[in-house]
């Protein structure tokens, strides 16, 4: 029963109204006005296991889990046990989803300095007012590591709705050059020497069968055999003007997203082979359609203005 309705009972009885009148009157039964006349309408007590764990011990969990999202149930048990709480892993649990978190796999981010999120977002400032008709005139590179395992993804974190991103909540992720990568083929360690050969004999034919005789800006980030003195002359034997790149900025690159595609197909064809993983890996990368291209071109103005709203920090995408 409302509040609204249990005024209008109050000022009826005053009336002289019956029971029966009030009920017909608010429309509910005649029992529920005799109930709230009577002071029986509070409703029933409360049955159950009685709450063990305080205000004050809650609040105690909610700093250790803000102190460290990635810890385990039983880690958080055990700082609050040591703090003077002793409960179970259960109750653990209860209570941290009751603060609004939820374990999840955390996303993988570059570690960022303070120097390099300035850089990041001083890029974002100068490219913000750029159309998606010059982004289509920018010839985006990358390459990616695959592998055969498709096992563990690692710790988990604890995070509320809208917290996706938050830096306390990312796992950073470092790189390390000898990786097996794709770039247009199957490599092991890209070496300037390599990458120029990569760049004469697929780069140039792609870029004359995408552009013709138009001008367009080749886009590569920052790994050692591209940022070498070599490259660079390369480039500019070749008239080929290069975008400008803030180091580990994978989510202002749209191919990172064709990649995501990539894998996401490779985990479920999951090959056994390296013949069988290559194959995997052109049939997928030959699905991807035109379409998917236009709309991650799209969205490059969206993601200058995400780097700006996080001050440099890494973004969704």
């Amino acid at each position: 029963m409302t509040a609204v309705q249990k005024a209008i009972i109050d000022t009826l009885k005053q009336e002289g109204k019956t029971q029966k009148e009030i009920s017909e009157r608010i429309g509910c039964s005649q029992s529920a006005v005799s109930r709230h006349l009577s002071g029986k309408s509070v409703g029933r007590k409360k049955c159950g296991r009685k709450r063990c764990t305080t205000r004050r011990g809650d609040r105690t969990l909610r700093k250790i889990v803000e102190k460290d999202r990635f810890q385990t149930l039983g880690d958080l048990r055990k700082q609050w046990t040591e703090s003077g709480v002793e409960t179970s892993r259960a109750t653990v649990y209860r209570r941290v989803q009751e603060m609004g978190y939820r374990c999840r796999i955390p996303q993988v981010k570059p570690l960022l300095n303070q120097k390099q999120r300035q850089k990041r977002l001083t890029w974002a400032t100068e490219k913000q007012h750029w159309t998606v008709a010059q982004w289509s005139k920018v010839l985006f590179s990358d390459e990616s590591k695959f592998c055969m395992s498709f096992g563990n993804q690692g710790a988990r974190v604890w995070r509320k709705t809208g917290e996706r991103e938050m830096p306390k909540c990312l796992k950073s992720s470092v790189k390390y050059p000898q990786s097996v990568m794709v770039w247009g083929a199957m490599s092991a360690a890209v070496n300037a020497a390599s990458y120029e050969e990569i760049l004469e004999h697929f780069v140039l034919p792609s870029a004359e069968k995408l552009y013709g005789d138009e001008d367009f800006i080749f886009q590569h980030d920052l790994a050692p055999a591209h940022s070498a003195k070599t490259t660079g002359k390369w480039f500019t034997d070749h008239g080929i003007t290069v975008l400008n790149w803030p180091a580990k900025s994978p989510d202002l690159n749209p191919i990172e997203n064709l990649w995501d595609i990539v894998k996401r197909k490779l985990r479920d064809a999951r090959p056994n082979t390296l013949d069988g993983l290559k194959a995997a890996i052109e049939a997928s990368w030959a699905s991807i359609t035109p379409q998917q291209c236009h709309r991650l071109i799209a969205s490059m103005p969206r993601r200058i203005e995400a780097v700006i709203s996080a001050k440099g920090f890494p973004t969704k995408y």
